[in-house]
This record gives structure tokens, sequence and C-alpha cells, in this order.
């Protein structure tokens, strides 16, 4: 191997490595000590899954500091409208809601071109889902999931029925407060997050074991959406505003997986 080839193979190599530490250096480190705990007894299934021996920090790749890409060519039409979507014969039954914010990075920018998906239970507090027992009835016309991209600011925007409560296996008389479930897709995999947002002023929200594992009330309040009535629909839609974070010290915890991606 001459001096020029081997100037050749280890050149792309480097720039390679350059471009993983940059992107490294890029998202912040948690602060995970604000985190839930693993093991949070007040939430039962915790104690099964957690793990019994220590964490190991995996280095991250390239492979989870770049893509995925998603489009408006993704999303079909009333996609991001769940009052529309899941309609047989008549409109869902409760009451109808936006849900609406921002997707942001962890210096305050918002994040263009980010997946949100979205699913529910519907206003009895019952999910369509197969394996799903809780005797309050299934809406006909409620599907319960939708999803949307960001725009050039990271706004997204969707309709949807306020969810109901419902009781869960946990403890004894164990209840969710209303709550809805986000999946968002950012621009690497290391900002992958799964949430939950719940509404402002929700009397079940402090009683809820899965609420009360997170330790700080400021993470808390980060996943309660705030009543917004400049972006009501009058006579129509109330509306509630819920910012997102993704990666870095402000990001919104990461639903039952404390450490996130």
């Amino acid at each position: 191997m001459n001096e020029h080839s081997h100037l050749s193979w280890a050149g792309p190599l480097t720039d390679r490595r350059n471009a993983q530490e940059r992107y490294a250096r890029a998202y912040q480190p948690r602060e995970r000590h604000l985190h839930p705990a693993a093991d949070f007894p007040g939430y039962k299934s915790t104690i099964a899954r957690a793990p019994k021996q220590a964490l190991l920090s995996i280095p991250q790749t390239m492979s989870e500091l770049t893509g995925p890409v998603f489009g408006h060519n993704d999303l079909a039409p009333h996609d991001d409208d769940m009052i529309v979507n899941g309609q047989v014969d008549g409109e869902p039954i409760g009451e109808r809601i936006i849900v609406h914010g921002r997707v942001l990075d962890q210096n305050g920018r918002g994040l263009p071109n980010t997946l949100v998906e979205v699913w529910q239970a519907n206003a009895g507090g019952r999910y369509r889902h197969k394996l799903e027992d809780y005797l309050a009835p299934l809406d006909p016309n409620f599907g319960g999931c939708g999803r949307c991209v960001t725009d050039e600011d990271g706004n997204y925007h969707f309709r949807t029925i306020r969810p109901g409560a419902y009781p869960w296996r946990n403890y004894r008389n164990s209840w969710r407060p209303a709550h809805i479930h986000f999946s968002l897709f950012g621009p690497a995999f290391a900002t992958r997050l799964i949430t939950q947002m719940y509404f402002e002023g929700d009397p079940l929200i402090p009683i809820c074991p899965i609420v009360n594992a997170v330790p700080d009330k400021a993470g808390v309040d980060a996943m309660t959406a705030l009543l917004d009535t400049t972006a009501n629909t009058p006579h129509d839609c109330l509306a509630y505003r819920f910012d997102i974070v993704l990666r870095g010290p402000r990001q919104i915890f990461f639903e039952n997986r404390p450490e996130g991606l």
C-alpha cells in the first residue's frame, strides 16, 4: 500500500469518526436523577421488568445519530383529525378538543418534519384493542389514533375527543388520569421519544402511580397540557397546548423507560 492509497482509505474513516463526535457533542446529557427510577414499587409492573444489574453506557454510532426521515407523503387524509378518521355512520361521542404545540430541540429550536403519532382511549376510557376488557362501551365512530408531521417551525396540530379515565390492574382501585400517548421520531434515532400527555386540572394526576414515579414536579408539569383558549374553535372545540422537547436536560420523560435512547 503506497502513501496515497493509505491516505485515501484513512481520510473517509477519519471524517466519519469526526462526524460521529460532532453529533455526539450536539446532544447534551440528560439530567437522569430527575427521571423515574426503573424500579418503582408504586408502579407494580416495574418490579418485574426493571434491570437487576447496573446499566452499561453504550457509545452511540451513526445509526443512532442520523435518520429517520419522514414527509407529508407518508400521511393519509384526516390522519391528524381523529374526530373524522374513525367515523363509520356518525360523529364520535365526547368532548371535542384540539391538541397543538411545538416540537423543540434541547436548545428551544423548533424541529421541522418530525413525525408525531398519537393513540388514546375513547371518551369512556376504553381503547379499541382486542385485549381491552374494560366494561366501558366502544365507540364505533372513534378509532383512537392519528399522526401528523411538524411544519418548518416545529408546530403540530390535531383534533380529537378528550379521553376518559380508566381503571388498571396495578393495585386495588388504581385509575389512570385522562391521557394521550405520543410517539415522535426526531432528526435522529437518538431523539426517539414515547411519552404521555395529561390534562391540566385532572384530580387523578397527583394520585397516579405512573405520574408519581417522576420525582420532579417540573417533570410532571412538562407532561401536562394547558388549556389554551386562544386556539379554541368557537362553538366546537376547546384547545390544549403541549410542547415537547426531544433529548437533552429538558427532554419530556420517556414512557416506561427512564433511560430513553
